[in-house]
C-alpha cells in the first residue's frame, strides 16, 4: 500500500457533504460543486483581500462529520459547470463515495461504467492526491479489481484498501476515459482510529521542548522529581526546516532534498511553495497575520497564532476549505487580541492549506507534516564468495516497506526486471540478491534511506583449478574424426588453440562445454587439421597440449566435374580437361578409354603435374564421346573414376506454336520440343512476338520458359499477332520457328457488381445489379441469370460462409436481411459459394440485356442462392453471388405514405402551369392507391393518375381554377390502410375593382374611394396600382403602387388640368388585365398665383457591365460537387452567360447556373477530372461587355496508392513515354482504360526498340 499524500490545492479542498445535506440537484452533479471550490480557492490564492463567505453556522446539522463540512461560498456554480463539462463527457453510471474506516479495517470504493455505447473496455485509473498513480503500488495492503456482466452490459472496478493505517487518510481520484470520452470523480477517505484501542499520545513530541510552535512544549516534564542518574544520550541531529531549504535551493536539488526529508508530494509543496512567494497585502483586521508556511513532524503539535486588531471581529479558522469545529484534535484558544489553535498529534491528513477569516478579510498558510526519517537498524556486512555462487546482502530498516536506495560503487541500482540485480523487501528487511556472483561483481555496496545509510564490501574470487582428464595425442586418418576431450575440477569456459592460433567454433569445428567436460571434435578430418592443439581454461593460467597426426591416401578430386562427372564439349572446340589428385607419397596416374591407354602425345593425350593430371583433346569430335578411366596408386592405396566425355552442338529450331486460347490481352501458346536436341538436353525457350502488320519481333522472356506453353501478356485488345519460339541448350540458341497463325485478343468482361435482391413476392424473385466495372473491345452482349436451390444439393462452403458472415455480423460488417445486401465476396476476396457447374439452373435461356431479371416459378418458402454472369464474344465472365440465400415468400409490409414536404403545405401553382406531383409511398405486396378530390372520385380525363410500385404520380398538363381543391389518397395493403390529404391551390390574376369614385377635390389634391374586386383570382389581394392621366394627352402614369386600402388620396397634381384616375387589383400572380377608371374627371382649379415647380434633369443610371468580384482559381475533388462564385453590376441588368475553354455551356444537365442580386454562381455536379479547365463569366448589356475567367483542377482521391503522382511502372520500367505518369494523364481527364491501352503501346514500342 502506498503512504498517501496530502491532496494538491488544484484538486477538491473539501470532503463531499454528508447524505442528510444533499439535495435532489447537489446529489446529481457533483462535478459542478468541485468546480465551484476549486474557483474560489484559486482566487482566494491571487487576492487576500476577496474572500468567500463560509456557511453560517445555522445551515450545518448536528450530525454532521465535522471535518465534512461543505463551504460554497457566495458563487453561483453554474459558469464553472458549463466550463468543466465542456472537457468532460459523463461516462460514470456509480461513482465512488467517500468512506470512512477503523486503522486496521477494510473498506472498498467501486466505480461502474456502462459498455452501451463502448466497443472495448475503457481505460481506468485510480490516484491518491492528483499525481500518484495506485496501479503500481498494488500490494498486500491495496487490490485494485474489475468484472464485467455482460447481461447488464456494466463494467465494475473496484478499488479494496486492506488494514488501513493513519496515513492512508488523504483525497483521491477515479479517472475513466474511452477515445475521445473521458470522467473523472473525486472522493475522501477518513480513517479513525479504533474504539476498542486507548487513543495513542506521542510521548516523544509531549516531553520535548523544543519545537516551532509548540507554546506547551515541556509542561508534562516531570524529570525534575526523578532521581538523577547518568544516562548516555543518543546524539540527535540539528532540527531542519525543509520549507527554509527549499525556498533557498536550487531547482534542481529539489527531488534530493524531498527524498532526504520524506516529502512524497513534491510537487504539491512546490506549487504552494510558489504561492506563498506571493507579496502579501497588508491587512486592516489582522494586526499580525499567520507566517506562510509551518512545519511540524508526524504525530507532532503545531500552533497557529493570529493577532487581531479589533477583538470583536468574528474569527474563524479553514482547512481547505472546511471550517474546523472544536475537537480533541483542534483546540482553540483566546488570549487578548491573540486567536490561537492548537492541532494535536499530526498526521498526514493534516497537511493541508489553512486559513482564518476575519469579517471580509482573511489570512492563509501552508502545514507541512513531515515523515520521522527512516533509520537503518542493522546495517550491511562485508562478503566474500566464489564465481557462480548466489550472494545476499541484507540490511534492516526502522519502518516497513520504507523508501530505501540501493548503491554499486555509488551508482544508483534499479530494481529492473532484466537487471541480474534484484532487491527483495520483507517487512523492515531489504535484500540485494545476485543469483550468479561474477568477478566483475566485486565491489562496494551501500544502501540510503532518509535517515542513514551502511556500506560493505563485495569480493568474487575463483576456485583453485585441477586436471582431472589430460588430452591424448591421436593419428587420425583422413576424413576420419578427430576427437578431442579433457576434464578439469571446475565449470569454467575456455578457449582452443592450433599452432598457437585461436580455433573459432563453426560448421567444420564443433566445439562442446557440459560441465568440467571441454571437448573439440572435426567429423572429417582433412591434411590441414594435422599440428599441435592446446585448451586453455579461462581466467587460470593452465593449458591442456597435444598432438594431431593426419594420414592421406591417394585421391582425385572431380567436386568441379557435372553429373556423373560428365564433361560437356563443343564440337570443333579444344577439350582441356584438368584434374586435382592427392596423397603422399605422389601417386602414379594412369588414364585410358576402354582397354587402350591414353598416352602422353596425340590429338587425345594425358599430361601430368605434381598437384594435378590433365586429359587434352585437339579438334573434339562426335566419336570422341564416351567414358575414359583415371587411376592414382601410391604406397597408401589406389583411387580410381570414370569420366564421360560428351560433344554437343546446338538444337534444332522447334514447330510451329499454336495458339490454344486468347483473353483481353494474354493468349496461351503451345510448342512440341525439337526433333534433334544437339546432344544436349533442352534448357528452355525464347518466345518473340509481333503485330501482324509490322516485321518488328519482340522478345517477351529473358528468362529461359521450361515449359512448352507460354503465356504472352500486355497486348492490345483487338489488334492481330503473331509468335515463334527459339530452342536453347547448353551450346547455344537454335533459329527460330515458323511464326504461328495470327490471333486477336479478346476478353471476356469483369463480373457484374452491386448484385442485390429488388423485390420478392410468393413465386417470383427480382434481382438488380450493375454492369461491370471492364467490358473491353468485345463489347457486352448481355447477362446470364443462374440459381440453385439451397438444402436440395451439397453446397460446399455454405456452412463455412455462414459461420464466417456470423461472425461478421457481430463486428458490425454484414447486414443479414432480405431488403439489405452486403456484397460478402466482395469482404472475403472470394466466392462464398462452390458448386459443381451442373448444379446451377439458367433462369434466361435467352442473355438479357438489362440489370434486372424476375426469375419466375419458384415454390413458395423456398431458399435459392442466385449469381449473375456476364457474356460477350470472348465467353461468360466470373459469376457475381447473391452472399445470403433469398427466402421466396413475400413479406406483407404496411402501407406508408411519404408526402413530400412541401406538399404538406398547400401548393400553389398558376393558371396555365403543369401540376406534376410524385408521392412516395411504400407497402407490400400489391399496394392499391385510390385518389378523391373533395370526397368525390377524380375525373381521370382531366387529371392524369400513374401508379407505380413505389410511388403515385398525379398529373395535370395544365391547371386551371376549378383542379383546386383538398386531394385524399388512400394506400391499401389487404387490411391496412394509410391516407394522406394534398390542398392544391390554382390562382390567377385577379379582376378589376368594382366602381372608383372621386371622393373629393380640394387644392392640388383629389380624394379617390373603390370596392375591391369580385374575382380575386382565388388568391389574397395583396394591394393596388393608382394611375392618372391627363385629359388633354390621356397618358398614364403611376402614382401609387402596391397600396393596400381601398381608399387614397392623389397629391401634387398640376393646377389648371383636369384629371382621370384608373385602379389595378393585385394579388401573388400580378396586376389585373383591365383596371376601372372614374367616370368622372377631377378639375383643379386655379387659386390665385400658380407656383412653377422646378425642372430636374432625371438622373442617368446607365452603367456597362463590371466585375465587383472576379472568379478565383478553385480545386474540386471528383464526385463532390464544385461551385464558382463572382458578382457583377450594371445598368440595364446585363445577361450571364458562361463558357468552358472558350465554349459556351448551354443545355448540359451537369451545370446549373445562378444570379441573385449580381452574384453570378455556376454549379459543377459531381465532377470528373475532364471537367478541369478555364471558366469564363461574360456579363453583357447594351453599353458594353465584361469578362473573368478562372482555372478549376479536379482531383481524384486515390486509396491505397503509396506515392499518389509518382509514375506507375509496367514490366519495370520507372517512366512512361514523353514522361507522362499514369496519375498525370488521370488527373488530366483521360479514362483509365485508354490510359491502360495507352501504356500498353509504349512498352511494346519500347520494347521493340530495343
Amino acid at each position: 500500500m502506498p503512504e498517501p499524500t496530502k491532496k494538491d490545492e488544484t484538486e477538491n479542498e473539501s470532503a463531499p457533504p454528508p447524505p442528510e445535506q444533499k439535495t435532489p440537484q447537489e446529489g446529481g452533479n457533483e462535478k459542478g460543486k468541485d468546480v465551484v471550490i476549486r474557483e474560489m480557492t484559486s482566487s482566494s490564492d491571487e487576492d487576500d483581500t476577496t474572500v468567500s463567505t463560509p456557511p453560517a453556522d445555522g445551515m450545518s446539522k448536528p450530525a454532521e462529520r465535522k471535518d465534512s463540512v461543505w463551504s460554497l461560498g457566495e458563487g453561483a456554480p453554474e459558469e464553472s459547470e458549463k466550463r468543466d463539462d465542456s472537457q468532460r463527457s459523463t461516462l460514470f453510471v456509480e461513482k465512488p463515495q467517500s468512506g470512512t474506516v477503523s486503522v486496521g479495517g477494510n473498506i472498498t470504493f467501486i466505480a461502474k461504467v456502462e459498455a452501451k455505447d463502448l466497443l472495448r473496455k475503457p481505460n481506468v485509473k485510480w490516484f491518491k492526491g492528483k499525481w500518484m498513480d495506485l496501479a503500481s503500488k498494488a500490494g498486500k495492503h491495496l487490490q485494485l479489481k474489475e468484472s464485467f456482466e455482460r447481461h447488464t452490459k456494466i463494467h465494475t472496478f473496484e478499488m479494496q484498501i486492506i488494514k488501513a493505517k493513519e496515513n492512508y487518510a488523504g483525497n483521491y481520484r477515479c479517472e475513466v476515459s474511452y477515445k475521445d470520452k473521458f470522467d473523472s470523480c473525486s472522493f475522501d477517505l477518513e480513517v479513525t482510529e479504533s474504539s476498542q484501542a486507548a487513543p495513542s499520545i506521542d510521548i516523544r513530541s509531549a516531553f520535548k521542548r523544543s519545537g516551532e510552535g509548540q507554546e506547551d512544549a515541556g509542561e508534562l516534564d516531570f524529570s525534575g522529581l526523578l532521581k538523577r542518574r547518568e544516562v548516555k544520550q543518543q546524539e540527535e541531529e540539528p532540527e531542519v526546516d525543509v520549507w527554509d531549504l527549499l525556498k533557498n535551493a536550487n531547482p534542481s536539488e529539489y527531488e534530493k532534498i524531498a527524498f532526504q526529508y520524506g516529502i512524497t508530494d513534491l510537487r504539491g509543496m512546490l506549487k504552494r511553495l510558489k504561492r506563498m512567494r506571493r507579496e502579501v497585502k497588508k491587512s486592516a483586521a489582522f494586526a499580525k497575520g499567520l507566517d506562510p508556511a509551518y512545519q511540524v513532524d508526524k504525530g507532532g503539535k503545531v500552533r497557529f497564532m493570529v493577532e487581531l486588531a479589533d477583538p470583536t471581529v468574528e474569527l474563524k479558522w479553514y482547512k481547505n476549505g472546511q471550517e474546523i469545529r472544536p475537537s480533541a484534535k483542534y483546540i482553540f484558544e483566546h488570549k487578548g487580541n491573540q486567536r490561537i489553535l492548537f492541532i494535536n498529534n499530526c498526521t498526514m491528513t493534516d497537511d493541508a492549506r489553512y486559513y482564518v477569516t476575519a469579517g471580509d478579510e482573511k489570512c492563509s498558510t501552508e502545514l507541512f507534516v513531515r515523515d520521522p526519517p527512516i533509520l537503518v537498524t542493522k546495517g550491511l556486512e562485508d562478503t566474500s564468495t566464489y564465481v557462480g555462487e548466489r550472494v545476499e546482502l541484507s540490511c534492516e530498516v526502522s519502518e516497513d516497506d520504507a523508501n530505501v536506495k540501493w548503491f554499486r560503487n555509488g551508482v544508483e541500482l534499479s530494481n529492473d526486471p532484466k537487471s541480474r540485480y534484484r532487491i527483495k523487501v520483507e517487512g523492515k528487511k531489504h535484500t540485494l540478491v545476485i543469483e550468479e556472483a561474477a568477478k566483475n561483481d566485486t565491489a562496494t555496496y551501500s544502501v540510503m534511506t532518509t535517515g542513514g545509510q551502511s556500506e560493505a564490501k563485495l569480493s568474487v574470487d575463483l576456485r583453485p583449478l585441477k586436471i582431472s582428464l589430460a588430452l591424448e595425442d591421436q593419428t587420425v586418418r583422413l576424413g576420419q574424426e578427430i576427437h578431442l576431450k579433457c576434464e578439469i575440477s571446475e565449470n569454467v569456459e575456455g578457449k582452443w588453440y592450433k599452432n598457437g592460433q585461436l580455433i573459432e567454433a563453426s560448421d567444420r569445428v564443433k566445439l562442446y562445454h557440459k560441465g568440467r567436460i571441454h571437448r573439440f571434435v572435426i567429423p572429417v578430418s582433412a591434411v590441414d587439421d594435422e599440428g599441435e592443439y592446446m585448451f586453455v581454461p579461462d581466467a587460470y593460467n593452465i593449458n591442456i597440449p597435444c598432438k594431431v597426426h593426419i594420414v592421406d591416401p591417394p585421391k582425385l578430386h572431380l567436386d568441379g566435374l557435372g553429373e556423373n562427372n560428365t564433361v560437356t564439349v563443343v564440337a570443333g572446340n579444344k577439350l582441356r580437361l584438368e584434374i586435382p589428385i592427392t596423397g603422399e607419397p605422389p601417386p602414379k596416374v594412369f588414364w585410358s578409354r576402354g582397354d587402350k591407354m591414353v598416352t602422353d602425345s596425340g590429338r587425345i593425350r594425358a599430361e601430368s603435374y605434381p598437384d594435378s593430371s590433365c586429359l587434352v583433346i585437339d579438334a573434339a569430335e562426335r566419336d570422341d564421346s564416351g567414358p575414359f578411366r583415371i587411376t592414382l596408386k601410391n604406397e597408401a592405396g589406389e583411387d580410381t573414376a570414370l569420366i564421360n566425355i560428351k560433344v554437343v552442338d546446338v538444337p534444332d529450331p522447334p514447330q510451329a506454336p499454336n495458339v490454344t486460347e486468347v483473353g483481353e490481352d494474354w493468349c496461351i501458346m503451345t510448342w512440341e520440343p525439337p526433333a534433334n536436341d544437339g546432344g544436349s538436353p533442352i534448357l528452355g525457350y525464347f518466345i518473340e512476338r509481333k503485330k501482324k502488320q509490322s516485321s518488328r519481333w519482340m522478345r517477351l522472356n529473358f528468362e529461359l520458359c521450361k515449359e512448352t506453353t507460354f503465356e504472352p501478356k500486355k497486348m492490345i485488345e483487338g489488334v492481330a499477332y503473331e509468335v515463334r519460339v527459339f530452342a536453347v541448350n547448353a551450346i547455344g540458341m537454335s533459329k527460330p520457328s515458323m511464326p504461328s497463325k495470327s490471333f486477336v485478343p479478346l476478353a471476356v468482361t469483369s463480373p457484374p457488381t452491386l448484385l442485390a435482391v429488388d423485390s420478392v413476392t410468393d413465386t417470383s424473385v427480382t434481382m438488380k445489379w450493375r454492369p461491370p466495372d471492364q467490358i473491353g473491345a468485345a463489347g457486352l452482349d448481355g447477362y446470364v441469370v443462374e440459381y440453385c436451390f439451397e438444402g436440395s444439393i451439397r453446397c460446399s462452403g455454405c456452412q463455412a460462409e455462414t459461420n464466417q458472415t456470423e461472425n461478421l455480423k457481430e463486428q458490425g460488417f454484414v447486414q443479414a436481411s432480405f431488403g439489405i445486401s452486403t456484397d460478402l465476396s466482395e469482404e472475403l476476396g472470394e466466392p462464398p459459394f462452390n458448386l459443381e457447374a451442373d448444379e446451377w439452373i439458367v433462369a434466361n435461356p435467352e442473355l438479357t440485356d438489362k440489370t434486372k431479371f424476375t426469375i419466375n416459378g419458384l415454390p413458395t418458402g423456398s431458399k435459392i442462392l442466385v449469381r449473375v454472369k456476364a457474356v460477350n464474344a470472348a465467353g461468360e465472365s466470373e459469376p457475381k453471388y447473391h452472399p445470403q440465400p433469398i427466402l421466396v415468400k413475400e413479406v406483407i409490409e404496411p402501407p406508408k405514405i411519404r408526402l413530400p414536404r412541401h406538399l404538406k403545405q398547400t401548393y400553389t401553382r398558376r393558371v396555365g402551369e403543369t401540376v406534376n406531383l410524385v408521392i412516395p409511398f411504400q407497402g407490400k405486396p400489391r399496394a392499391k392507391v385510390s385518389w378523391e378530390k373533395n370526397g368525390s372520385p377524380i375525373d381521370k380525363n382531366d387529371i392524369n393518375i400513374r401508379n407505380t410500385e413505389q410511388d403515385t404520380i398525379i398529373f395535370i398538363r395544365k391547371a386551371e381554377r376549378g383542379h383546386s381543391g383538398e386531394y385524399d389518397m388512400k394506400v391499401e395493403v389487404e387490411n391496412l390502410v394509410d391516407k394522406a390529404t394534398i390542398d392544391i391551390q390554382i390562382v390567377d390574376r385577379p379582376g378589376p375593382p368594382e366602381v372608383v369614385t372621386i371622393e373629393d377635390v380640394w387644392g392640388e389634391n383629389v380624394n379617390l374611394s373603390w370596392k375591391p374586386p369580385k374575382d380575386d383570382g382565388n388568391a389574397a389581394i395583396t394591394g393596388y396600382t393608382i394611375q392618372k392621366a391627363d385629359k388633354k394627352s390621356m397618358e398614364w402614369f403611376t402614382v401609387i403602387e402596391h397600396y393596400h386600402r381601398t381608399s387614397a388620396t392623389i397629391n401634387e397634381l398640376v393646377i389648371g388640368n383636369e384629371y382621370y384616375f384608373r385602379v389595378f387589383a393585385e394579388n401573388m400572380c400580378g396586376l389585373s388585365e383591365d383596371a376601372t377608371m372614374t367616370k368622372e374627371s377631377a378639375l383643379i382649379a386655379k387659386d390665385g398665383k400658380v407656383y412653377k415647380y422646378p425642372v430636374y434633369d432625371d438622373f442617368d443610371f446607365s452603367e456597362r457591365p463590371l466585375f465587383t468580384q472576379p472568379l478565383v482559381n478553385t480545386f474540386a475533388v471528383a464526385g463532390y460537387n464544385a461551385t464558382l462564385n463572382c458578382s457583377v453590376r450594371g445598368n440595364p441588368k446585363p445577361k450571364i452567360t458562361w463558357m468552358k475553354n472558350k465554349v459556351l455551356i448551354m443545355n448540359d444537365p451537369r451545370y446549373r447556373m445562378f444570379s441573385n442580386q449580381g452574384v453570378c454562381t455556376l454549379e459543377i455536379r459531381k465532377p470528373s477530372p475532364y471537367d478541369g479547365g478555364t471558366y469564363t463569366c461574360r456579363a453583357v448589356n447594351e453599353l458594353g461587355e465584361a469578362e473573368v475567367d478562372c482555372k478549376l483542377e479536379v482531383r481524384v482521391i486515390y486509396h491505397g496508392v503509396i506515392n499518389p503522382g509518382e509514375p506507375l511502372s509496367l514490366a519495370g520500367d520507372n517512366q512512361l513515354h514523353s514522361g507522362l505518369s499514369f496519375f498525370k494523364l488521370l488527373m488530366d481527364g483521360v479514362p483509365p482504360h485508354i490510359i491502360d491501352s495507352y501504356m500498353r503501346e509504349v512498352q511494346a514500342d519500347k520494347t521493340e526498340g530495343k
